[in-house]
């Protein structure tokens, strides 16, 4: 019996919504929601920084970490103490920038929709 409740738990915990829709975005739809932000990101690897940094890497990437980029003092003083773009956090300032790092420079507000932001998250784990 014992050896049977990991598994369940496991399973029940998938088929909540928002622990299943995390891991189902699908790529392509993200590359078509990331069009949004590239007026001000790049994607490709060694690429240029636009008005924002260039998002090449940027799952598990520390953030405030791309060379020549002037982020702000927030962005700056969150890197200082050790902040990793997670997937949790990557996807929870996806949605809203200023939830995350107050009086950043980020002037979008952010992805209202879930599959949206699945997706997006999903495209952006590509880019490695």
């Amino acid at each position: 019996m014992r050896r049977l409740i990991l598994p369940m738990l496991v399973a029940a915990a998938a088929s909540l919504p928002g622990l299943a829709s995390a891991q189902s975005g699908d790529a392509a739809a993200g590359q078509r929601v990331f069009n949004q932000c590239r007026a001000c990101h790049t994607a490709d690897q060694n690429g240029r920084n636009g008005v924002g940094p260039n998002l090449f890497g940027i799952v598990g990437r520390k953030a405030g970490s791309i060379e020549g980029f002037r982020y702000s003092a927030n962005m700056r003083s969150l890197a200082d103490g050790g902040l990793v773009w997670s997937e949790d956090r990557l996807r929870a300032y996806i949605a809203n920038p200023k939830a995350v790092v107050p009086q950043g420079s980020m002037s979008f507000p952010g992805l209202r929709n879930e599959t949206q932001i699945n997706d997006l998250m999903a495209y952006l784990a590509t880019l490695k």
